[in-house]
């Protein structure tokens, strides 16, 4: 075999080892430059939402220490958690919506994001998720994340990151891992399972309709925040508005969030929510679902004006402000009709007030 061809095939060799090396490197300066631009976009994202509302939620486990939560986001984990309730979803469903949503759109109804993406979940509509409409409605949104969420083959099963990805088909696939501890404990709260562990440090509300200019309808963590706004006060958008007002602003919220919920206004004045009314889902206790009910009219405070919750003798007073927590009702300090609501409520009853 002449001697110049295994050299000549050698070189051949080289030059087409070089046109590799030189097509992987392409490849690997495009990727890099596609992960500069999605990360971009990502960072864009997190310095357009607003970072805080002035009222804080926090929710304190003996195991596992307190997180918290800005207002207008512990209000959109409640209605994570009615939706699942009401479609008798476990908890494992509100962990992960929770835990997607923190990392999509820091849990706020945003009117913007990467390419047509938007809403809570950043849905986009040219991906069937629905029209723009559609999906800046919580609810809608809410319902759609579920929908496909249960089609995933045992995602109950799967890491939290994992059933989110299968769902969301994210470019940053373990991203949501980063918001599994606060996603479950405010999920085991809203879910009835953690006991008196939800509480929110609210600013006050005036029952003096004169002293707000808001009205006693819609709910300003029901809509979209725009790209640059302030997030909305604590006191929520029917500040000042008169106690009747105020109790049909939460039982409007309660029908929207829950769908089907036994509620009326009895005496002193308060709102009565029978929370066994509700679906029994896995766990029937109607002490667990009182529970649920009353950490959600906790939760969603800062829009309805909610001042005193109280279920199981327990009650949380929003006028405590930073010191308010859920404590026995004996120990409250409440008029004696509003005591003796709360204290004299049936299991599964939560008055709201």
């Amino acid at each position: 075999m002449p001697r110049g061809r295994p050299g000549g095939a050698a070189r051949g060799r080289v030059r087409t080892s070089r046109r590799a090396r030189g097509c992987a490197g392409g490849a690997v300066l495009v990727l890099a430059a596609l992960a500069v631009a999605i990360t971009g976009v990502v960072l864009a994202l997190n310095a357009l939402v607003p970072r805080s509302a002035s009222g804080t939620c926090l929710v304190a486990l003996p195991d596992a220490g307190s997180v918290r939560l800005d207002a207008d986001q512990a209000d959109n984990a409640a209605l994570f958690a009615a939706v699942a309730a009401h479609r008798e979803l476990p908890a494992r469903a509100v962990t992960i919506a929770i835990a997607t949503a923190l990392q999509e759109s820091k849990m706020r109804n945003i009117d913007y994001g990467d390419r047509d993406s938007v809403g809570l979940f950043q849905q986009r509509p040219s991906q069937g998720w629905g029209t723009v409409a559609q999906i800046m409605d919580p609810v809608y949104s809410t319902n759609a994340f579920y929908d496909v969420l249960v089609t995933v083959q045992g995602w109950e099963g799967q890491e939290i990151t994992d059933a989110a990805q299968r769902v969301q088909r994210s470019a940053f696939p373990n991203a949501y891992a980063q918001h599994e501890s606060r996603g479950r404990a405010f999920a085991s709260a809203l879910s009835g399972y953690s006991t008196g562990a939800l509480t929110c440090h609210l600013d006050p509300v005036s029952d003096d309709a004169s002293a707000a200019g808001g009205g006693a309808s819609g709910g300003a963590a029901s809509g979209a925040v725009p790209a640059g706004a302030a997030a909305a006060s604590s006191a929520g958008p029917i500040a000042g508005a008169t106690p009747p007002a105020r109790l049909a602003v939460i039982q409007q919220r309660l029908d929207r969030d829950f769908v089907q919920i036994g509620a009326a206004v009895v005496p002193p004045g308060v709102l009565q929510v029978d929370a066994a009314s509700l679906p029994a889902g896995l766990d029937p206790e109607p002490q667990r679902r009182a529970w649920a009910v009353a950490q959600w009219a906790v939760a969603t405070a800062s829009a309805t004006g909610a001042r005193v919750v109280g279920a199981d003798g327990q009650v949380w007073v929003r006028d405590d402000g930073d010191d308010a927590a859920w404590l026995p009702v004996e120990r409250a300090g409440l008029p004696a009709g509003l005591h003796d609501a709360i204290a004299g409520a049936a299991p599964g009853i939560v008055i709201i007030g």
